[in-house]
């Protein structure tokens, strides 16, 4: 899936940008991503997951973190940002109560045991950076 966003900040293994939901209403969890909300989104070149933050574009308010367990990102032009992603997912609502979604795709993957690994680790990583009901220090 293509779309455009607006980077926001660039690091040396990170690169964080906005984009707008471009789909129809849809209820999700416990909220509903409507057309124009904010994600921030944060891709990392060494870390087995990507963050969005997601705001109601009208008042600001965060309605959660999407986070998508994924091969590391890649910088593929000055413009274009690339990662695969291996299903496994993780919620994170407001009030920090976490969901894993998706762990039976994930599970019917072809993966070796060695990218199962670092993908189940990332999981164990991002639940621990929102632990505590906090937000990950790098945002």
């Amino acid at each position: 899936m293509r779309y455009q966003g607006v980077v926001l900040r660039r690091e040396q293994n990170t690169i964080t940008l906005e984009a707008e939901f471009n789909r129809a209403d849809m209820p999700f969890m416990d909220t509903i991503l409507r057309l124009g909300d904010r994600f921030v989104e944060t891709y990392f070149t060494g870390r087995w997951y990507n963050i969005f933050e997601i705001h109601d574009p009208q008042d600001g308010r965060l309605k959660g973190w999407y986070c998508n367990i994924a091969r590391p990102a890649r910088m593929e032009a000055e413009d274009v940002i690339a990662y695969v992603d291996l299903a496994l997912d993780l919620w994170v609502a407001p009030d920090g109560t976490q969901t894993v979604l998706d762990e039976d795709e994930f599970a019917a993957l072809d993966l070796d045991a060695e990218t199962k690994s670092k993908a189940q680790a990332a999981l164990v990583e991002l639940q621990k950076l929102f632990s505590n009901n906090q937000q990950p220090g790098f945002m």
